[in-house]
């Protein structure tokens, strides 16, 4: 189709900082995987024992995936595949939405409407960047599993595997921007139907069946569901087996076909969901900072704490089945005593502990996102006028740290009353089922100071408050969900927030640590007050 090539081109120009960071991070994630555990799981004795460890307990089988054999490369792909597969989807959401929604929001798909092109062209340039992108995924996936000395077909197909999901999400995404009125509407969509997916896939691989020697597990039908369940079923590894990718390929180019039809039909700014008209007069929310934010964030808000939800529903509802594979097996509860041996809890805990822990994770995203809604409102010209009646810019932003605070604070809590409820309709808790709700709260202060964080970078180089803000994140999650694996210092692990958060019901609750993380969020919030009141807005 004329002009479609160097649309593409054009969209890759871009992006040409942007993308190449993406890939070489999931590259430089897998290829520090399959070090780390061939460094510190070089016996295939140590390999089989946490892989035995891993078949039986639901929590390392919802957060990892399904583990496959004792082999390096098996233990490598069950240890980060799941990760590189979301940090895939999350990079194809954005991309898509970045060049198809936002554009028609901001008015640059106009102007390259006026040129003699179809309506979709700029859609399957998009699409073909997208493929193009998750080619080059793919590859970095590959080179970093052979830089770490694991064999070709395996590695091929492991990075065929993380692809195969990026390519199915270029798809999703492309659908949400055709349906839903606003870039960032498209972009929570679509990044949501990511964490459904994995969230699928781990709800399956929960519930799987582990095989007699405990080297193997076979995922329930949920996995299905997921293209990260797909493309697990490609065992790189062990059989090596491109044909379960297949699926996600096939499903994306019917989607990708389906969404060009009515691109070709759709007016330029239109969607499929209209948006809905608002009322000519404010409520008495809208004449403050606050109450502003609290509008502009309710919809993402909920969809972050329906998340938070089902979580805290899975921790509750699964728990019980952790405790029932451990209990009366003496041999796996020594070698659990062996492999943890700080631990005392019941298995119950420990998974209720995990999956509180992922909540916070999701409460630290929710956060970030809503102060770098401060962003887009400078870059689309609306803090202009907002900031046009005599009030001050570190007003306007503490307004919205108290709002991200309150994401913060409504998922966390939305985690630990779903699990409370869970775990009490099962009657298998340990304790009362009301000392979740405290639990979940206790990974608030290390959001907080993700959230200070980025204030901090959004008042000192705006232009670099979204990667800074993201990258953050990034960084403290990989610090402290993969710093032993990496057998990284414990300097530098103990950077991450996370890493001083309680883990309630597993350990008592910290208050030093829950302080000093307290006051370096105040302090950083206090600092990019401070900054923002010493420069203009920028586009």
């Amino acid at each position: 189709m004329r002009g479609v090539l160097p649309l593409a081109l054009f969209q890759a120009r871009n992006d040409r900082w942007l993308l190449p960071v993406w890939i070489l991070a999931i590259g430089v994630l897998s290829f520090a995987t399959a070090a780390a555990v061939a460094g510190q799981f070089g016996a295939e004795r140590d390999r089989a024992a946490i892989i035995a460890v891993s078949a039986v307990n639901p929590a390392f089988l919802f957060l990892r995936g399904l583990p496959d054999g004792t082999g390096t490369g098996a233990v490598a792909f069950f240890g980060g595949y799941a990760f590189t597969a979301v940090l895939a989807g999350l990079m194809s959401t954005f991309l898509v939405t970045r060049h198809t929604r936002t554009d028609e929001e901001l008015g640059r798909a106009e102007l390259v409407g006026a040129a003699p092109l179809s309506r979709s062209a700029p859609l399957l340039a998009t699409l073909l960047l997208g493929l193009a992108a998750n080619t080059a995924v793919a590859l970095s996936v590959a080179a970093a599993f052979l830089a770490a000395g694991l064999p070709v077909p395996g590695a091929v197909v492991a990075g065929a595997a993380v692809g195969a999901v990026g390519v199915f999400f270029v798809a999703v995404a492309a659908a949400a921007a055709q349906m839903l009125p606003s870039g960032r509407a498209a972009n929570g969509a679509a990044a949501g139907l990511v964490g459904a997916a994995y969230l699928l896939r781990g709800v399956g691989d929960a519930l799987g069946t582990p095989a007699a020697d405990l080297l193997h597990v076979t995922p329930a039908w949920p996995s299905l569901l997921s293209p990260i369940g797909w493309g697990q079923r490609s065992r790189p590894f062990v059989a090596a087996d491109p044909m379960p990718l297949l699926v996600p390929v096939a499903a994306a180019a019917i989607l990708a076909a389906v969404v060009l039809l009515v691109r070709n039909r759709r007016d330029l700014g239109a969607s499929l969901l209209p948006q809905r008209v608002g009322r000519a007069r404010a409520g008495v929310g809208g004449t403050s900072f606050l109450g502003l934010a609290f509008r502009l964030q309710r919809a993402t808000l909920i969809g972050w704490c329906v998340g938070a939800a089902a979580i805290g529903a899975v921790a509750g509802g699964l728990g019980p089945l952790a405790s029932e594979a451990v209990a009366g097996n003496a041999s796996l509860q020594d070698l659990i005593g062996r492999l943890l041996p700080g631990a005392r809890a019941a298995m119950l805990d420990l998974f209720i502990t995990a999956m509180l822990g992922i909540a916070g994770v999701l409460a630290a995203a929710a956060g970030i996102q809503t102060v770098l809604r401060l962003r887009a409102e400078e870059v689309e010209g609306r803090a202009e006028l907002l900031l046009a009646v005599p009030v001050s810019r570190d007003r306007w932003l503490n307004a919205n740290l108290v709002m991200a605070v309150g994401s913060v604070l409504a998922v966390t809590s939305t985690a630990g009353a779903a699990a409370a409820v869970a775990v009490g309709l099962s009657g298998a808790g340990n304790g009362p089922a009301a000392e979740l709700l405290p639990a979940a709260l206790a990974h608030v202060p290390a959001a907080a100071v993700f959230l200070a964080l980025t204030a901090v970078a959004f008042a000192a180089t705006p232009r670099l408050a979204i990667p800074l803000g993201w990258g953050f994140l990034a960084a403290g999650l990989l610090l402290g969900e993969f710093g032993d694996l990496l057998g990284l210092p414990v300097w530098l692990q103990d950077l991450s927030p996370f890493r001083h958060s309680s883990a309630m019901p597993v350990e008592p609750f910290d208050p030093g640590g829950a302080l000093a993380m307290t006051v370096i969020a105040v302090a950083g919030a206090g600092l990019a007050a401070y900054l923002i009141r010493q420069r203009d807005l920028t586009a």
